[in-house]
């Protein structure tokens, strides 16, 4: 199990590194396979893990802490699919930290929205380097209609560190939302993410 990475990991094998095989069967069992049952209220705590116990020792530290990032932003995507999170900022961002903030390279993220904006699929469109990376706002339209999308929240890392919108930022941002209003689908927000530092557009008035 140890062989692979994190994200190709089962939610089974996820939870078996933190718990055990047959405490995680269990658990499972009892939801229904859902993640999000598992942490009803505050689905983001299964990433507070620091020390793994005596008991896991087979496991390093080093994955059980990836696995529990892992778990984290599985369990965020499942409530964000529910449409219970999308009105809760810091539920969002705590996703995108969770999915972004830890690359060493800059990568440029899409949650599509319903109409009820519920989340149909979080998708990493583009991927680039240190410092950057491409984004084509044409392949971002043509998504959007594949995914009948009727709104979209946009984000990318930084890896530098600070989450702070450059001007090429806000122009692209600027280019989007006209790309993607053409074809009536809505730019919710655009956020910056650094680490578990966060710049929403919508929160500064950009948008």
């Amino acid at each position: 199990m140890l062989s692979q990475t994190v994200v190709e990991l089962s939610n089974r094998d996820l939870l078996a590194l933190l718990v055990g095989e047959n405490t995680a069967d269990c658990m499972l069992m009892e939801t229904g396979g859902s993640l999000f049952g598992l942490f009803p209220d505050e689905p983001c705590t299964v990433a507070t893990v620091r020390e793994p116990s005596a008991e896991y020792g087979w496991a390093r530290p080093r994955e059980i802490l990836s696995a529990a990032r892992e778990l984290a932003r599985r369990c965020l995507g499942e409530s964000l699919a529910q449409g219970e999170s999308m009105n809760s900022p810091r539920q969002v961002k705590e996703y995108l930290s969770l999915s972004l903030g830890k690359l060493p390279y800059e990568a440029f993220m899409v949650l599509w929205l319903d109409a009820q904006n519920r989340l149909i699929e979080a998708e990493v469109l583009f991927k680039g380097t240190l410092t950057q990376t491409s984004v084509y706002p044409r392949e971002v339209v043509k998504q959007a209609l594949a995914h009948n999308a009727a709104g979209v929240i946009l984000s990318h890392n930084h890896p530098s560190g600070t989450a702070e919108a450059s001007q090429a930022d806000r122009w692209l941002t600027d280019q989007l939302k006209a790309a993607l209003g053409l074809v009536d689908v809505k730019l919710v927000d655009h956020i910056i993410v650094a680490g578990n530092e966060h710049l929403s557009f919508c929160d500064r008035g950009w948008l």
